[in-house]
C-alpha cells in the first residue's frame, strides 16, 4: 500500500547541508498501528510529513499502491492528502474561530461533499469520538483532551486510508493520553495508523510495530513487512477544490474575531467612497435639475421646421455664417461679404407637405423619440370681444396697436406682434407636465381656453388690454404724475369671461357678384359678431415650478380643435365653394388672376357691376376701389389664405417637442435620414432645413457639470489608492496572523488557490463592509446637505445618489479591496506548510 524506497531529504540552510533522512526503505501494510521512535531531530517528524505529502523528498520513491509518486504536482499532492491522509498533530491545530462542527466538516468542504452530507457525516465523526453534545462550542472552550479528540474526528471523517499523528499525547495528561492511544488502537484496526512519539512506554503497550530512526536512518523495525505488491494500482484521486461560499465563511468567521479592527479598516476604507458617493450626489442632483430645465427648455423652444423656411431669421443666420474665415493678407484688412451671403445664398422653401406625408407613414419612429408633434397653419381665430355696445373689439388678432395714442414706435411695434392667443398642445400628460391648474380645468371642447398667468399668479397688462379686460382709453391718458396701483380679478370674474368666434370667411359678403370684406362696417360685424358662438375661459393655469415657462407674461390657450372646427365651417362657406369652383378667377374682383399689376378700370367690369357702382355714394365707390386694387394682383393661392381655407396635409410649420436633449439628437437623425432619401431619388427641393442654436447651448452646461465631477472624482480618488494600500497591509497583517491557518488547511488538502480564495474572500468582504458603510454614511450627510442647500436656493432634494452610482461604488469597494489583496494572499499561498504548522 505505502513504500518508501531510498527516501532521502537534504535541508541547506547557510551554506550548510542537512541530511534528515538518508536512504529509508519501509513498506506499510493497509492496517497497522505503527509507531515511530527516536530523539529530537532524528528525522521521525520529517518522514512523517513526507508519508503526509507535507513535504517533499530530495530523492528515492514513494509509492502508493505501486504507483510512484515522483512525478506528482502539487494539485496531485493536495488531493492526496485530502483522500488519503488524516492527521493528529499535538497541539491540535484546530482553527480557533470555528466551532467543533465546522473544523471537523472542513475537510469535505474541500473534498466537495454536499452540505447536509458534510453535517451529518461530522456530527457520525464526532459521536464516535465523544463529543457530539460539544459540536457547536469554539476550541477554547474545550480541554486539551476534547481538543485531541475533535482534530481525530476531522481526521477521521474523509475516510483516509491513513492516519498520521505526531505526537498526539505531547500535550496530554497521562489519563487523557491512554484514552486517546485507545481511540488510536480502535482505528488502527480498520486503517493504516502512524504515530511519530516520544513516549516509548505507550507506543509499546499500544503499537503493533515499532519503528526506532536515529540520525536518519532506520535503526530497527519491530515488524517489517515486505510488499507483494506485483504491478502499480490504477491511483486517481478526487482533485480539491474549496467553494468560494465556504472561503467566505471562514474570512467572515474570522473577521468577527477581530471586530474592532474590522470596523475601522472598512470606515478607513469607505472614506474615499463617501467622497465620490458625495460629489456623484451633487452631480446627480444637480444634472436632473438641469434635465429639468432644458426639458421644460425643450417645450418652450421646440425644434421647429417653416414652410417659409427662406425668410426665416434662422436661414439669414446661417447664410451670414458661412463667411470666409482665411486671414486677410498682412498690412490689408479684408472684407466678409455678408450681404452678398444672405442676398445670394441659396435657401427654398421647405416642402412640409412632402415631410408630413413621409412622417405620417413613419410617425411611430418619431413618436418614440417625441412627447409632442405640432402642425400649425395659416389659420388664426377670429375672436372679438363680447361687448359691442361701444365699439368693435378685435381680440385676436388684436387691434391694440391701433388703439394706442403713442408716438412710441417700439411700443407700437411690441402691441402688433404680440401673440396673446396661441394653440396649445393635444396632449393632456404634455399639458400637466408644464402647467399647473389654479382653478377650473384644462379646455375639453373646441370652444374652451385657458388663461395662462405666471408663477407668481400675475399676467401682464399688454394681455388685459388685448383681450379688451381693462380699456385701453387708462393708456391713452397716462401722465408721469400718474400712480401705478395694484390691481387683481377674481377667480369666478374671469372664468365667466366669454368671447366672441366668428369664422373667418364670414367677414366677406357678396354684393354686385364680387365678394366683399365687410370687417369695417360696424353694423355688419356688430350683427355678425353678437350671432357667433361664445368661446369660454374654463380654467387659469399657471407654470410648474421650475419650468422655462416661469418667465411667461400669460396669455391665451385654445386647442387644435378650436382650428379645425374653424377650417370645416369655412370649407363649407359659399365663398369658399365659389372659390374652390373657380379656381381662375378672383372672387374679390369677378376677373381672373392676373400678375400685370392691373388696377381698377370701370371698363372691365360687367354691366350689372357698372350700374352698381352708379349708385353707390363718393365713401362706397372709393371702399369698393380701395379693395379692387388690393385684390387684383392677388392669386388663387392668396385668395384661400385670405378667406381662411388651409389645406391639412401642407402645414405652415411643424413643431417637435422632444423629450430629451438625447430624443433631440435621435430626432435630428431620423430627419437627416429623410434629407437622404429624398436627396438620393433626386428630390433635392424637398430636403428639409432648420437650426437649433439652443440645444447646442444648454447641453455645454451639461459637459461642463460632467467635466466638473470627473475632475472632483479624480481628487477623491487619491483617497481610494490610499486606502486600498491600508487594506493591503492589514491583508499582509492577517495573513502572518493565519499563518497556522493555512499551514491546517494546507494539511486537510487545500490548494494554494485555495488558500488564495480565503483571503480573496477576506478582502472582498473588507469592499462589501466599505461599500455599503461609505454608502449608508453618504445617504445620511446628503440629509443636512440637501436641508442647507434648498434653505439657501429653494431647491428641494439637489443631493440625491442614484442607486446604479450605490451599486457601482461598492463593486469598485470590493474590486479595489481585491486587488489589494492579491499580494497578501499570494504570500499566503507560497508558505511552506510545514513551517506554517510550527507557527504558533
Amino acid at each position: 500500500m505505502l513504500e518508501l524506497h531510498h527516501i532521502s531529504k537534504v535541508y541547506h540552510t547557510a551554506g550548510v547541508e542537512l541530511r534528515a533522512l538518508d536512504d529509508i526503505n519501509l513498506n506499510f501494510r493497509a492496517n497497522e498501528f505503527v509507531s515511530i521512535l527516536g530523539q529530537s531531530g532524528s528525522g521521525k517528524t520529517t518522514m512523517l510529513n513526507i508519508i503526509g505529502g507535507l513535504d517533499q523528498y530530495t530523492s528515492g520513491d514513494l509509492l502508493i499502491n505501486g504507483k510512484s509518486t515522483k512525478d506528482f504536482k502539487d494539485r496531485d499532492w493536495d488531493a492526496y492528502r485530502n483522500n488519503t491522509i488524516g492527521f493528529v498533530f499535538q497541539s491540535y491545530n484546530l482553527i480557533s474561530h470555528q466551532s467543533a462542527l465546522s473544523n471537523v466538516e472542513m475537510a469535505m468542504t474541500l473534498s466537495g461533499v454536499s452540505k447536509t452530507e458534510r453535517r451529518q457525516r461530522a456530527l457520525d465523526a464526532l459521536e464516535r469520538v465523544g463529543l457530539a453534545q460539544h459540536a457547536h462550542k469554539k476550541p477554547n472552550q474545550m480541554s486539551g483532551g476534547q481538543m485531541q479528540r475533535i482534530a481525530i474526528a476531522r481526521a477521521l471523517v474523509n475516510n483516509p486510508d491513513i492516519l498520521l499523528a505526531d505526537e498526539p499525547t505531547g500535550a496530554l495528561d497521562s489519563e487523557t493520553s491512554v484514552q486517546i492511544m485507545d481511540l488510536l488502537k480502535e482505528i488502527a484496526s480498520e486503517r493504516l495508523v502512524i504515530m511519530v512519539t516520544h513516549n516509548p512506554e505507550l507506543a509499546e503497550q499500544y503499537s503493533t510495530r515499532l519503528i526506532r530512526v536515529l540520525d536518519g536512518h532506520i535503526v530497527d523495525d519491530s515488524n517489517p513487512y515486505q510488499s507483494q505488491t506485483s504491478q502499480a494500482d490504477e491511483v486517481i484521486f478526487k482533485k480539491t477544490r474549496m467553494n468560494f461560499l465556504t472561503a467566505l465563511n471562514l474570512s467572515f468567521n474570522n473577521l468577527l474575531t477581530k471586530k474592532g479592527r474590522t470596523f475601522l479598516t472598512a470606515f478607513a476604507g469607505s472614506i474615499g467612497i463617501i467622497g465620490i458617493a458625495l460629489i456623484l450626489s451633487l452631480s446627480n442632483g444637480v444634472q436632473q435639475y438641469i434635465d429639468k430645465v432644458q426639458e421644460d427648455t425643450l417645450v418652450a423652444y421646440p425644434l421647429s421646421l417653416k414652410k417659409d423656411n427662406a425668410n426665416s431669421l434662422s436661414s439669414l443666420l446661417g447664410a451670414r455664417m458661412s463667411v470666409d474665415n482665411s486671414k486677410a493678407p498682412k498690412g490689408t484688412v479684408g472684407v466678409n461679404t455678408t450681404l452678398k451671403n444672405i442676398l445670394t445664398s441659396e435657401i427654398s422653401d421647405n416642402d412640409l407637405a412632402s415631410f408630413k406625408k413621409y412622417l405620417d407613414e413613419h410617425r411611430s419612429d418619431y413618436e418614440a423619440v417625441t412627447k409632442d408633434i405640432q402642425y400649425h397653419y395659416d389659420l388664426q381665430p377670429q375672436i372679438y370681444s363680447s361687448d359691442t355696445d361701444k365699439e368693435i373689439t378685435a381680440v385676436n388678432p388684436s387691434n391694440l396697436s391701433s388703439k394706442l395714442k403713442t408716438e412710441n414706435r417700439t411700443v407700437k411695434a411690441m402691441a402688433s406682434n404680440m401673440q396673446v392667443w396661441s394653440e396649445i398642445s393635444d396632449s393632456k400628460k404634455m399639458l400637466e407636465s408644464q402647467y399647473q391648474v389654479v382653478t377650473g380645468h384644462l379646455p375639453e371642447n373646441y370652444n374652451e381656453v385657458i388663461l395662462m398667468v405666471d408663477e407668481n399668479l400675475k399676467v401682464s397688462d399688454f394681455v388685459l388690454y388685448s383681450l379688451g379686460l381693462k380699456d385701453v382709453s387708462e393708456l391713452n391718458n397716462l401722465d408721469k404724475a400718474s400712480e401705478t396701483k395694484k390691481e387683481s380679478f377674481d377667480y369666478k370674474d374671469l372664468l365667466d369671461k366669454s368671447f366672441k368666434l366668428v369664422i373667418n370667411s364670414d367677414v366677406f359678403k357678396q354684393e354686385n357678384g364680387i365678394w366683399v370684406n365687410k370687417s369695417s362696417d360696424k353694423t355688419f360685424m356688430t350683427n355678425l359678431i353678437n350671432g357667433s358662438e361664445d368661446i369660454k375661459i374654463v380654467g387659469i393655469v399657471k407654470p410648474k415650478e421650475g419650468t422655462s415657462n416661469s418667465g411667461s407674461t400669460g396669455g391665451i390657450g385654445y386647442t387644435k380643435a378650436l382650428t379645425k372646427y374653424v377650417s370645416e365651417k369655412v370649407e363649407a362657406s359659399e365663398i369658399a365653394k365659389e372659390q374652390r369652383a373657380n379656381p381662375n378667377k378672383n372672387v374679390f374682383t369677378g376677373q381672373d388672376f392676373t400678375t400685370d399689376g392691373t388696377e381698377f378700370s370701370s371698363s372691365s367690369l360687367s354691366p350689372q357691376q357698372q350700374m352698381a357702382l352708379a349708385s353707390m355714394s363718393a365713401e362706397e365707390l372709393a371702399e369698393y376701389v380701395s379693395q379692387y386694387n388690393e385684390n387684383a394682383n392677388a392669386t388663387y393661392e392668396d385668395n384661400l389664405a385670405k378667406i381662411g381655407m388651409i389645406d391639412e396635409e401642407e402645414p405652415s410649420s411643424i413643431d417637435f417637442y422632444a423629450s430629451s436633449f438625447e430624443g433631440k439628437d435621435d430626432l435630428k437623425d431620423l430627419i437627416a435620414k429623410y434629407n437622404d432619401k429624398v436627396s438620393e431619388s433626386g428630390e433635392e427641393n424637398k430636403v428639409i432645413t432648420y437650426t437649433d442654436d439652443i440645444a447646442l447651448v444648454l447641453s455645454s452646461v451639461t459637459t461642463m457639470i460632467n467635466m466638473i465631477t470627473y475632475v472632483l472624482i479624480g481628487f477623491v480618488a487619491i483617497s481610494l489608492v490610499v486606502s486600498s494600500i491600508m487594506i493591503s497591509i492589514i491583508t499582509y497583517i492577517s495573513v502572518l496572523e493565519r499563518t497556522k491557518e493555512i499551514g491546517i488547511l494546507r494539511a486537510m488538502g487545500a490548494s494554494k488557490k485555495d488558500v488564495r480564495r480565503i483571503f480573496t474572500a477576506e478582502t472582498a468582504i473588507e469592499g462589501v463592509i466599505s461599500g455599503a458603510l461609505g454608502i449608508l454614511i453618504t445617504v445620511l450627510l446628503n440629509i443636512p446637505i440637501n436641508m442647507v442647500i434648498e434653505k439657501i436656493t429653494d431647491v428641494e432634494s439637489i443631493s440625491v445618489l442614484p442607486v446604479w452610482a450605490a451599486v457601482f461604488l461598492v463593486a469598485i469597494s470590493i474590486i479595489l479591496t481585491v486587488l489589494a489583496g492579491l499580494l497578501p494572499s499570494r504570500l499566503a499561498a507560497k508558505k511552506d506548510p510545514v513551517e506554517a504548522l510550527r507557527t504558533e
